[in-house]
């Protein structure tokens, strides 16, 4: 009788461990998708209504670029994950250890756990030749220091945004290259990101490549509707811009002692007007593509969901230029402006593990 029970406790932790597994596996899946949450309006609805917005819509992820008080009191208890910036402004700063330990105590001791921080980055698109990239690295040395000293640092990552300006060689995506002007900039942070593993955080954007340069890229190979491949480069095969952009970023990582370093495509996104290229038709397309395209990675790295983040959550009146405006998903009022799902994506590989997953648990049910 012993030796029933002892089959049957084992029995059941192995199907409550098999739950669990599905369970992450489901999660992981379905919550590739945030969205920036920028404030850079004066019409814009108060943090516990844009809460509300992102739970209603099963967004769940969320960037903040700065620690707003408002934001982070009104995301406890939501269960949605954060990516958290330090602003540009304040990385001298934070380059004092000291100062580092009061920021993480105010701005994610005091919220954690019940606020979900995921990622901290340390700056946003900073210039190497600005007067601010010598802090960018003490800072954020000094940020994941304090992170550590909280028992956080395998919660919280810690991180730089970077923009794809930095590439100097970006075709073929295999050739990718930074720039030799930023590698003395880039090169210690990919290393301090890895020997933490923590992934770069990047702003990737296909349509100012194709605004850039329409001779030679397609309005198609940028919105992801391309009808055939587009380049091929060593045998892999690319039909649309935002593939070969990233797989250009992750070949200019490796070259930079970066290894199998993650990237983070910490924003993308569509304007709908503003400018050429832009309609609210072209937006909902990148958008909607985008979505279902992450969950099943790049050519170079195929199979691994790519977490990412759309900008932006709202059309926000006091940005410039004009084109700057017109990025939001909802307009100030939080009507959308495009029909999206954030929980769904391509699925058919998880489809068939959770298929198999399903049948192994009504296998073990069955013994219990």
């Amino acid at each position: 009788m012993a030796t029933f029970f002892t089959c049957k406790g084992s029995l059941m932790a192995a199907t409550l461990l098999l739950f669990g597994l599905i369970t992450a596996n489901l999660d992981t899946t379905e919550a590739q998708i945030g969205v920036c949450y920028g404030m850079m309006g004066n019409n814009l609805p108060p943090a516990p209504e844009v809460v509300s917005l992102y739970k209603s819509r099963n967004i769940k992820r969320m960037r903040l670029y700065d620690p707003n008080q408002a934001a982070l009191q009104a995301l406890r208890g939501s269960n949605i994950e954060v990516m958290v910036g330090v602003p540009n402004s304040e990385l001298q700063r934070l380059s004092n250890p000291s100062n580092a330990q009061s920021w993480v105590q105010s701005n994610i001791r005091n919220f954690w756990p019940a606020v979900r921080f995921r990622h901290i980055a340390v700056g946003n698109e900073v210039s190497p030749s600005s007067g601010d990239a010598r802090f960018v690295l003490p800072a954020m040395q000094n940020v994941y220091n304090a992170i550590r000293s909280a028992g956080l640092q395998d919660q919280i990552k810690v991180s730089t945004a970077i923009d794809m300006t930095l590439i100097g060689t970006s075709y073929p995506p295999s050739q990718g290259a930074f720039r030799g002007d930023v590698r003395s900039y880039l090169d210690p942070i990919i290393r301090f990101l890895a020997n933490n593993r923590a992934p770069l955080l990047a702003n990737i954007y296909t349509y100012f490549s194709y605004a850039g340069n329409p001779r030679d890229i397609s309005l198609p190979y940028a919105l992801f509707t391309s009808p055939s491949t587009v380049v091929v480069d060593n045998g892999r095969s690319y039909q649309n811009l935002f593939d070969a952009m990233l797989d250009a970023l992750y070949s200019a990582i490796e070259r930079a002692g970066g290894g199998s370093l993650e990237v983070v495509v910490s924003e993308s996104g569509w304007p709908s007007a503003g400018a050429m290229g832009t309609s609210v038709q072209n937006a909902q397309t990148y958008y909607s593509k985008l979505i279902s395209h992450v969950k099943g990675g790049t050519p170079k790295r195929p199979g691994r969901a790519i977490e990412t983040y759309l900008f932006a959550l709202f059309d926000e009146n006091q940005k410039q230029p004009e084109l700057e405006k017109h990025f939001g998903l909802f307009s100030p009022n939080k009507q959308p402006k495009y029909s999206l799902n954030f929980g769904s994506g391509r699925m058919s590989d998880v489809s068939t593990i959770d298929t198999e997953d399903e049948n192994l648990t009504e296998s073990l049910m069955s013994d219990i």
